[in-house]
């Protein structure tokens, strides 16, 4: 626990203009980013007595070592910053809210050839229409279903697709009318583009002009007497009907606004958003936030808006938004929105009417969030610190370990081998933080010794990134110049398989912030192998064990008697779960390598060719046979192909063994002709890419 004095900047240091800070901890690892209109006035508050500080407050100034900050011109321009940085930083005593990701969305793809229809969760794409949130994936269906028989819009998978293409067969939407298959070219792209386009106007609630566009052609039918298809627009008209009854009108002047209210308490907050499009709901979402700071009720609205419309722009920001109580100050917030919108945009307290009604309703949604919220908390808490309570009795640590890394080891019968490191904190998942490894210290199989390398090349990167903060400068085991990664025995080794360490920034995704214990899948062996790792580094205040598969027993180094947790205890569930789920991190990692090894063709094998001008290759030559038979000055006649590129490919192709003969699976006909596809596989009776060789389980 640091002295907040300790780290106080002098007097005049800080200036009295706008500004973004942040607060870092002994491991320069950044936990709060705040804004301030006056910097000078703002960071003194933090530097009074201890006692006069908020609890949450106080033990964040205590947790810091050091403080920073940065002069902007205006005060939206602070705004922007500080949500930038806390994107980037994930600071932990910040207003984070959480499961805005686990929403799905209706999505339309209009940056493909032949937009698809279909359910989003995740980031935002470039080029793609989204509407929602909803709160199951399962009403997004319903609606699409209801739907496709006006729009019948593509809604199949990439592969589905070029399959029907491929046998000039639609699939079953399109026989039933629920897809126009522009697949089979029953619709051209330009026509198919537009009809999404309709389907898009539609979700965004321009339905009464299309409505009154169908009635018209309905009514005019059946003044020439074409009943069946009068009745046919009919149809459509009463399905488009029921999908809007799904979302009753809410405000009657067709209204787009987003209603925001907050219910709170000491500890935490949550939040519920309605988006209203053209009067009617058109979805919701919730978040629940732990209050580690003192925190006003504006504020919290302040951050819900970061949240919402960071990455928006454009329509996405609606004209109108509700909230429950105003920022402070209001004016650079409505600003910040104004810019994302592009134009102007209201952000009030709504006082009367439908308005005012429709906010309590999100409030009664907010406060029952909550309420539903701390009901399982409440468990979940308490199961949590049990559980790290008992793991700290079991093996003796001091206090509960609040950060644990568990490490695997996975591999083929020695081939592909790899390991993998997952990170739990206070007990839950810490996704952002796994890190994969490719073992390439050595070939073959021997677990003991893998694991002797990758608890070495992970704390030899701790230790840099200590050398190179300077929190580390006593005598030992320096860390290479640059932050090499060394072998047990000194040799050079390759980096992490799909990351590296940048320069320091404070971001908490990185090798520098150490756990309080290391777990390993596996018994003695495994565990002695990354004792030693660590002994051999100099670290001696991180804690070792290893939970063995058969038995479940938790092994410590230099033990010879493993401890045995009760079957029914809380903390060895949880080291259950960190193992298998370090089990399940690695093992597939090993799939994807193996399953890319195997897909391997000749022309993989050439240095310095990437997938582009492999591709360019394939299509120049049609097949990988024809392109080993041509000559240097043919080669050299694809775009990007030069003449040191062209022998290099001559030559690798002339080394490589020719493809076995693909055989006929119908007839086991040996077929001469077959074209090579430039993954190194060969189409089977039917037409379809099959592997030449096949892994041995």
């Amino acid at each position: 626990m640091a002295d907040p004095s300790s780290y106080r900047p002098k007097p005049g240091e800080i200036p009295d203009s706008p500004g973004v800070y942040r607060f870092r901890d002994e491991h320069r690892r950044v936990i709060y980013v705040g804004k301030a209109k006056s910097l000078r006035q703002r960071l003194a508050n933090y530097f009074q007595d201890l006692a006069n500080l908020h609890p949450r407050t106080r033990t964040m100034v205590t947790t810091a070592a050091s403080v920073e900050w940065t002069v902007v011109s205006t005060e939206v321009e602070a705004l922007q910053l500080e949500y930038s940085w806390i994107k980037e930083y994930d600071p932990r005593f910040n207003v984070k809210y959480r499961d805005d990701k686990s929403y799905p969305y209706l999505a339309v793809t209009m940056n493909e050839e032949f937009p698809r229809v279909q359910v989003m969760r995740g980031h935002k794409k470039k080029g793609v229409r989204y509407f929602g949130p909803y709160g199951h994936a399962w009403a997004i269906r319903d609606t699409v279903d209801l739907l496709l028989r006006v729009f019948p819009v593509r809604t199949c998978s990439a592969g589905v697709f070029k399959n029907a293409a491929r046998t000039g067969r639609p699939c079953l939407l399109g026989y039933i009318g629920k897809c126009s298959a522009p697949c089979v070219d029953r619709i051209s792209a330009e026509d198919h583009r537009e009809l999404a386009e309709e389907f898009s106007d539609f979700m965004a609630g321009r339905t009464g002009t299309y409505l009154r566009r169908l009635e018209e052609r309905m009514t005019q039918a059946a003044e020439e007497m074409e009943y069946e298809r009068a009745a046919r627009l009919r149809d459509d008209i009463g399905a488009l009907k029921k999908a809007m009854e799904k979302n009753a009108v809410v405000l009657a002047d067709a209204t787009d606004a987003d209603l925001i209210a907050v219910a709170e308490d000491e500890l935490e907050a949550a939040v519920q958003i309605f988006h209203v499009r053209g009067g009617r709901v058109r979805g919701q979402r919730g978040w629940v936030t732990d209050k580690v700071e003192e925190v006003t009720t504006g504020a919290l609205v302040e951050h819900a808006l970061q949240q919402l419309y960071g990455e928006e722009s454009g329509d996405a920001v609606p004209r109108e938004v509700l909230v429950p109580a105003l920022p402070d100050p209001l004016e650079p917030v409505q600003q910040w929105l104004t810019d994302r919108r592009g134009s102007g945009v209201s952000l009030r307290v709504p006082q009367r009417g439908d308005k005012k009604a429709l906010m309590e309703t999100v409030q009664r949604n907010a406060q029952q969030s909550l309420a539903l919220h701390k009901t399982k908390r409440a468990s979940d808490l308490t199961t949590r610190s049990r559980a790290l309570e008992e793991i700290a009795e079991a093996l003796g640590l001091d206090s509960a370990p609040l950060r644990i890394e568990c490490y695997d080891i996975s591999h083929l019968q020695g081939d592909d081998v790899v390991a993998s490191m997952v990170v739990f904190e206070d007990g839950l998942q810490r996704k952002g933080e796994y890190r994969r490894f490719q073992i390439r210290g050595f070939q073959g199989q021997d677990d003991v010794r893998s694991m002797h390398e990758v608890i070495t090349r992970r704390f030899r990167r701790y230790l840099a990134e200590k050398e190179k903060t300077g929190e580390w400068a006593e005598s030992g085991p320096a860390a290479p110049a640059g932050g090499e990664v060394l072998t047990a025995d000194g040799s050079p080794l390759a980096d992490l398989g799909d990351t590296a360490l940048t320069e320091d920034d404070g971001r908490p995704k990185r090798f520098a912030y150490p756990p309080q214990l290391v777990v390993v899948d596996g018994g003695q062996p495994q565990v002695a192998a990354a004792q030693r790792a660590l002994d051999e580094l100099g670290i001696d205040d991180i804690a070792v064990c290893g939970l063995a598969k058969r038995l479940e027993e938790v092994w410590l180094p230099g033990e010879d008697d493993p401890v045995v947790l009760p079957r029914t205890s809380e903390g060895l569930y949880l080291l259950q779960r960190v193992r298998d789920e370090a089990h399940r991190f690695a093992i597939t990692y090993q799939r994807t390598k193996r399953a890319k090894r195997f897909r391997a063709g000749p022309l993989d094998e050439v240095p310095g060719l990437g997938e582009t001008r492999k591709r360019a290759l394939i299509k120049h030559f049609g097949s990988v046979r024809k392109l080993r038979a041509a000559t240097i000055d043919q080669i050299r006649e694809v775009p990007g192909i030069g003449l040191k590129t062209a022998e290099t490919i001559a030559a690798a192709l002339a080394q490589a063994a020719p493809a076995a003969p693909a055989v006929n699976t119908a007839t086991g006909e040996i077929m001469e002709d077959v074209q090579d596809t430039a993954d190194g596989t060969t189409p089977d009776a039917a037409g379809e890419p099959v592997p030449t060789g096949a892994p041995d389980e």
